[in-house]
């Protein structure tokens, strides 16, 4: 043990002379040989030298405070937990997070210039007989964790791409990174280019606050460069929906806290669970954003704030339909891509819609379902053809066909206190839907219509389908549309809310949601070109198109005009 940890202390006061030594503008040419001139400049004024890392491997607090001592270190014990540098260890050696108790220490140093600066002291814990030796050994001889650092002075989205885009000039490439809770800072890996001088193989930059909308683009560049580990993050995603379904079936959600943490024992009793096995499914979720470990136990973050039953944007209906009917089709897409055959009726039986409506509670789930992604309704409202409808002297009317439990429609009354709404809707649906739209106060002010595609009402001033016509195959859209054609006045509008495929095959959700119908439904995503086609076929004519929130797309429609014969 003494051997050991002579060899951990003179790692560290190498470390500790380092720092001591270098600065901002001499460190930088060091790892980005060719650096120089205005790009140089610009680093310099952007991004500090702020500490070296090193992870050592005490076997208790006792070794850790004297290897610090040791090298004239100071530092408050125990330190924060590592989140980052806990999972990159638990991936590379392929055991549970949970075994490495993973700190991290950061005692100031003085450098010769005078700034202050840090040594980063990550400090896995190794009790004799623990079975991580083997980790230990292989991390000294490696030194992964081993890094320099530079510190993000201020913390601009335009100023960090531009960073990483110089990194990335002078040969730096990604190599991972992470979100830290315990401390609000978010840090971007980097490997060295080949040709640095600085002795170190790996750079971070530390950014204060959450900027996990760009580190997510940073990881897929470290992704991209491997393979096998990028295939084997999409083949559990199947792991990743049970999780987040389950989560919300057990009620989790309901029983955490997003402002303090609640531990694994207090939740486990609550939810009818057993803590062991409840911790494992948390440490995971914890991996996927929806909680947060702490020392005290685990806190619910926004996105897993979502998964609460009755909370203004739930998407638990959403996750139990995706984690259970919808989940068991899935497994059939094998069969659709082969035959044709839509793959829930190869499951079930039947359609889903009428296995919905045979079954009340599936029925209710799935109509709120449909309502958890309410976000993309947002900027709805405004539209400018139901902003006119409202505006007309005696208010406008507004038909949602096929409305749902009324969702859509009830914020659109809520929006326009002149207009006046139509909800066509099978029977179940338009119970659901006059309960929720009468609760709302604008029972008054909305009709209900129980009735298929046939039974358009005739006479408003603004029609609305909202995620209908992606059921239906291309036939039973321009049955659709001549139904709504036939109702509409010559100066209606129709308002068809979709996710619509890019023509460029740039990333969208309507990729995966084509997949998605056209395995439960039989029906498809499409691009705006092919709409128009469709709407053509129903003397309709597409005459805008605007986006909306979740990728979804409004599409703007009017009777065509005729043509003159001249």
């Amino acid at each position: 043990m003494i051997t050991t940890l002579s060899g951990d202390t003179s790692r560290l006061l190498a470390t500790v002379d380092f720092v001591k030594e270098q600065d901002t503008a001499a460190l930088l040419p060091l790892l980005f040989p060719g650096l120089d001139g205005p790009e140089l400049r610009s680093l310099v004024e952007h991004c500090r030298f702020s500490h070296a890392a090193l992870l050592v491997f005490p076997s208790d607090e006792t070794e850790l405070r004297a290897m610090l001592a040791d090298c004239g270190l100071v530092a408050d014990l125990p330190g924060r937990p590592s989140v980052v540098v806990r999972e990159r260890l638990a991936v590379r050696h392929r055991r549970p997070a949970a075994e490495l108790d993973v700190g991290i220490l950061r005692p100031e140093v003085a450098g010769a210039d005078g700034e202050h600066r840090t040594v980063e002291v990550f400090a896995l814990t190794v009790p004799p007989g623990s079975g991580l030796e083997e980790i230990a050994a292989c991390e000294r001889e490696r030194q992964h964790e081993a890094h320099v650092a530079f510190e993000v002075v201020a913390p601009d989205p335009l100023v960090l791409r531009g960073l990483t885009s110089t990194f990335a000039r002078y040969g730096a490439v990604p190599d991972g990174g992470g979100y830290n809770p315990h401390e609000n800072g978010t840090v971007f890996y980097f490997g060295a280019s080949a040709e640095a001088k600085a002795g170190y193989r790996r750079l971070e930059l530390y950014v204060p606050g959450d900027h996990r909308d760009l580190l997510a683009d940073h990881l897929d560049g470290h992704r991209a460069r491997q393979p096998a580990e990028t295939l084997l993050r999409l083949l559990t995603g199947a792991w990743t929906t049970q999780a987040l379904a389950t989560f919300a079936q057990l009620r989790v959600p309901d029983a955490m806290d997003g402002e303090r943490a609640v531990g694994v024992e207090e939740l486990a009793r609550t939810v009818g669970a057993r803590p062991g096995k409840l911790a494992t499914l948390l440490r995971y979720l914890a991996m996927l954003g929806a909680v947060e470990e702490g020392h005290d136990g685990f806190r619910l973050t926004e996105p897993g704030a979502l998964l609460r039953d009755g909370v203004p944007g739930s998407m638990r209906a959403l996750a139990l339909m995706y984690g259970g009917p919808f989940y068991e089709s899935f497994a059939a897409l094998g069969h659709t891509v082969r035959t044709g055959e839509v793959a829930f009726e190869h499951v079930f039986g039947e359609n889903h819609f009428d296995h919905f409506a045979r079954d009340p509670e599936l029925a209710e789930l799935f109509d709120q379902s449909m309502a958890a992604g309410s976000a993309m309704f947002d900027p709805l409202p405004t539209h400018p053809a139901l902003t006119a409808a409202a505006e007309a002297p005696a208010g406008g009317t507004v038909v949602d066909i096929a409305g749902g439990n009324g969702e859509l429609l009830g914020r659109v009354l809520a929006a326009h206190p002149r207009l006046h709404g139509v909800l066509l809707e099978r029977p179940h649906a338009v119970e659901a839907a006059r309960l929720r739209l009468e609760e709302a106060g604008h029972g008054t002010r909305c009709a209900f219509v129980t009735g298929d595609f046939a039974d358009v009402p005739a006479g408003g001033d603004v029609y609305v389908l909202s995620r209908v016509l992606h059921d239906w195959d291309d036939e039973r859209c321009r049955e659709i549309l001549r139904h709504c054609a036939r109702a509409m006045p010559e100066h209606a509008d129709l308002l068809v809310v979709e996710r619509v495929l890019p023509s460029d095959g740039s990333v969208s959700l309507a990729t995966a949601w084509d997949v998605h119908m056209m395995c439960n439904v039989g029906g498809r995503e499409r691009q705006a070109g092919h709409y128009g086609r469709l709407f053509a076929d129903a003397g309709l004519a597409l005459v805008g198109r605007a986006p909306l929130p979740l990728d979804g797309n409004v599409l703007h429609v009017r009777k065509a005009r005729p043509t003159s014969a001249g």
